[in-house]
């Protein structure tokens, strides 16, 4: 049975979505502030966390941070109130996996949190056949997310990993904006191109000699991305 922490204030919708969510065959565990998350999280084995921003102790995007600062690769999904693209960028580049507003159909949510996890089996399974990709004394290791460039090693979020698999599986091949929010999110939910820019950007910092000429991340105006050895 797969795991969710559920972090979430607001009893009556937790109590609502633990209810759905151990109806599709999830096991739900629920605290109700941002600084018990952590501490939860290391407590048990979790399959994925569904993450309020606006929380009592300490905010979600900074809970997510800590995840991710002690190389907490679980997918974490977003709920909140706050539904402009600005946040929804902003929660992403945090290392959130996706973003999902209130009020929302349960229906959705589950369908992003089989998507999140199907797309996490994707890429464990691609790590058992090559774990890591090397070119011009560059890598990365999809099985740890790390990552070496010009500045030395650095880890990646999934998804940056994601977008950089992808890229590397059709190198040579222009890929669009929307090809990769569908690859890599399963969705056209975000209705500007700045959410694969931003992710775009962070990946030329690790890889490239000079971000702002690239050399293997390229851009084709108009038209998207794509990767050249």
């Amino acid at each position: 049975m797969r795991s969710i922490l559920l972090v979430e204030d607001d009893r009556h919708l937790a109590e609502g979505l633990t209810l759905n969510l151990e109806a599709e065959g999830f096991s739900v565990v629920h605290v109700n502030r941002g600084d018990q998350t952590v501490e939860e999280f290391e407590r048990g084995l979790f399959d994925l966390i569904l993450l309020d921003i606006m929380l009592p102790g300490v905010d979600g995007l900074s809970v997510c941070r800590q995840l991710r600062g002690k190389g907490h690769t679980v997918p974490i999904l977003f709920i909140t109130a706050r539904d402009q693209t600005e946040h929804k960028v902003e929660g992403l580049l945090a290392g959130g996996d996706d973003y999902i507003a209130k009020p929302f159909d349960t229906r959705e949510l589950l369908a992003r949190i089989h998507g999140i996890l199907r797309r996490n089996a994707w890429l464990a399974a691609q790590r058992a056949q090559e774990n890591r990709f090397a070119f011009d004394g560059r890598w990365i290791d999809f099985s740890t997310l790390e990552a070496h460039g010009p500045n030395g090693n650095t880890r990646l979020s999934r998804k940056e990993c994601m977008i950089v698999k992808y890229l590397v599986q059709r190198q040579g091949e222009v890929v669009s904006r929307d090809q990769l929010l569908d690859a890599v999110w399963g969705y056209h939910a975000f209705p500007t191109n700045r959410t694969v820019d931003n992710f775009i950007l962070r990946i030329r910092k690790v890889f490239e000699d000079d971000p702002g000429n690239p050399r293997y991340f390229q851009t084709v105006h108009g038209v998207g991305y794509r990767f050249v050895r």
